[in-house]
């Protein structure tokens, strides 16, 4: 039995001992991050890729056997004479990717995120980066957004593009972020790594009066006892929190932090700096190199010294296998444990 196998058995058989709760699948394992009653939209990147494109003939999109899995097929049925299928090839991807982009397209590349970062790094940082090309990155199964082990688990893949000059990252948070984000990495002229979820998209920070802008972090709602700092789906994750620890009379604010490179500097520390409040990373990465490092080394840098400092990410490790909402509460990432954490905490 592979080691992926054996996980997803293990992931599974854990949720299934506790009575209380229903009984997982390995359907599970693929399954959608939205709640039961909660909100979707399908397919929030092709469908943004497809409007951009009704106008900007420039934009293509290429993937690596993979447009079905990254919503990409959504744009190679509207315009297939701008569909590229590469085959599983990552660093040819990359390669002709840049080669298009000198020739003045813009080409939308997908894959996944653990092949993006781990298989074709060099190619990115010499073939496009070093280019200062607009070659646009989106790669489906970031952190642990899958139960298939750490094959497919890009759980280090910020920090590994972290420290690669003049690259962007981004990782939006839901349908609506995912939707604005496409037109304005579109537009930003240089090489762009965002993170993606795919299929059945949640839709939250519609409710927030929130709009997506390069760079720029929001604050989505207020509160006096701890921040809580995220980045992707976590705030989503952040947001749940809020709302069950309000109950306790807890008030928690949540600052949305969707482009990770380059950092918005001056929101974090204006949010950070306020008096007397815990200061809590959420990020579906491991604690090594993501979000948490950033935000921790930008307040030491600058001498802004929360009461306590805090971090809810993976775990420095390869992780297992299973079923999702079985992974993410033993790692910490579900609203449920981040409650139980940030209780402790305070």
């Amino acid at each position: 039995m592979s080691r992926t196998k054996r996980g997803a058995w293990r992931g599974i058989s854990a949720a299934a001992q506790d009575p209380s709760k229903p009984r997982l699948t390995t359907s599970a394992m693929i399954a959608s991050l939205a709640g039961a009653d909660q909100r979707t939209s399908p397919a929030p990147f092709g469908r943004a890729l497809v409007e951009l494109g009704k106008t900007r003939p420039e934009i293509l999109g290429l993937t690596a056997d993979l447009a079905k899995y990254t919503d990409l097929h959504v744009f190679a049925q509207a315009y297939p004479d701008r569909f590229y299928q590469m085959g599983m090839a990552e660093q040819n991807l990359m390669l002709t990717a840049a080669g298009l982009a000198h020739e003045g397209f813009i080409p939308f590349v997908t894959t996944y995120a653990a092949f993006a970062s781990r298989r074709t790094f060099d190619f990115i940082s010499q073939g496009i980066a070093e280019e200062g090309l607009p070659v646009k990155i989106c790669c489906a199964l970031p952190g642990l957004t899958t139960g298939y082990g750490p094959s497919h688990q890009a759980t280090e893949d910020i920090a590994i593009f972290r420290g690669m000059p003049d690259l962007v990252i981004v990782d939006p948070c839901d349908a609506l972020d995912i939707e604005q984000a496409v037109p304005a990495i579109a537009a930003h002229d240089g090489p762009v790594y965002m993170r993606l979820l795919r299929g059945q998209v949640p839709m939250v920070l519609d409710e927030y009066d929130y709009t997506f802008e390069l760079g720029k972090a929001k604050l989505l709602r207020d509160g006096a006892d701890a921040l809580v700092i995220s980045s992707g789906f976590m705030t989503m994750r952040a947001l749940e929190t809020a709302k069950l620890l309000a109950a306790d009379k807890v008030e928690v604010a949540v600052l949305h932090v969707p482009t990770i490179k380059p950092l918005d500097q001056e929101a974090i520390l204006r949010e950070a700096g306020r008096t007397g409040r815990m200061v809590v990373v959420a990020e579906n990465h491991t604690e090594i190199g993501g979000l948490g490092e950033a935000v921790a080394t930008l307040l030491l840098r600058e001498s802004v010294i929360p009461p306590r400092f805090r971090q809810i990410a993976l775990p420095d490790a390869f992780l297992d296998a299973g079923a999702l909402p079985t992974l993410h509460d033993r790692y910490g990432i579900s609203a449920e444990a981040m409650v139980r954490s940030i209780k402790v905490w305070l």
